[in-house]
């Protein structure tokens, strides 16, 4: 039987992946958008399996209308409070009036259950929204991957790439979790056809340290990259508020100072996935961080 699925926050980058990842499977999918937006129709107009609706999360109506009938909503949407709370609570409230069976939060993070209070805020966030889920009739999955593999090279300077250095904060062997979005896409599509898929899922593409990431870029390369100890996950979590406190913009996503925060969860331990299960849906292809860091090695981008 063909499931219907409604996804939310399609035309980012995820949910993007996330769409073309359920396409691959005999679905019927509804890409929620909002009213006036033409990025969905844009992205998912040719596509005969997929209908695009309209709804402002402010209106109740309008959301029940687009996900009556769904057997499960999939949420990939991003931002801040706004977002990850409000909307998101009018979109679990519109599924359990109309009686939806399932729903996916968007977490596809790290293991925000047992961080310190004040130490991440789009952590705590998730794990506001989560209390919501749990009260709610309805199935839900959280889907808990730690760390999306693409920030090696991208927007986390962990890699000091032209001075040979991989930084680390208090341990140079903290296990820290990472998997690429196209993983956590085909994931989230498994766990999205799945009505017995239990209230969290963890993978990990990779679980590496920091020693690790310096011996793979020093096998890439063939340049010595070694780990350079950054200061103590307690001086970054400090550095950290400071920041926020002089911030111009408090409701920014991904500004610097939450960047620390993400690293403060990770090398303190307090975020790593404690119950990986890669095999949940067969044997699969990972992408690992050395796939992405080879990749990004092959593309010049490395040191000299």
């Amino acid at each position: 039987m063909t499931s219907t699925v409604l996804v939310a926050g399609a035309t980012g980058d995820l949910g993007q992946r996330i769409v073309r990842a359920l396409l691959r499977h005999d679905v019927r999918l509804r890409v929620l958008t909002r009213p006036g937006s033409g990025a969905a129709p844009a992205l998912f107009g040719g596509e005969e399996r997929v209908d695009v609706v309209a709804a402002d999360y402010a209106d109740p109506a309008a959301l029940d209308a687009a996900v009556a009938g769904a057997d499960v909503v999939v949420s990939a949407v991003s931002g801040v409070r706004p977002v990850i709370v409000d909307a998101q609570r009018a979109l679990l409230a519109a599924a359990v009036r109309a009686g939806v069976p399932r729903f996916i939060p968007s977490d596809y993070s790290a293991d925000y259950r047992a961080i310190a209070v004040g130490s991440n805020r789009n952590f705590e966030l998730r794990r506001e929204f989560a209390a919501d889920v749990d009260a709610a009739p309805i199935r839900a999955t959280s889907i808990l991957n730690g760390a999306f593999t693409e920030i090696l090279t991208g927007e986390a300077p962990m890699i000091l790439f032209d001075r040979g250095r991989v930084l680390y904060w208090s341990s140079a062997d903290q296990t820290l979790d990472f998997t690429s979005k196209d993983d956590v896409a085909r994931v989230t599509a498994s766990v999205a056809l799945d009505p017995e898929a239990p209230r969290v899922v963890e993978v990990a593409g990779s679980r590496v340290t920091a020693r690790d990431v310096a011996r793979t870029m020093t096998e890439l390369t063939g340049t010595p990259f070694k780990p350079q100890w950054a200061g103590t996950t307690g001086s970054l979590s400090a550095m950290s508020k400071v920041l926020r406190r002089l911030a111009k913009d408090p409701d920014e996503t991904f500004p610097a100072w939450q960047g620390m925060q993400y690293f403060v969860s990770m090398f303190s331990g307090q975020a790593q996935l404690r119950h990986v299960d890669n095999d949940r849906y067969g044997p699969q292809e990972w992408t690992t961080v050395r796939d992405v860091l080879a990749a990004h090695v092959g593309r010049g981008h490395a040191a000299a």
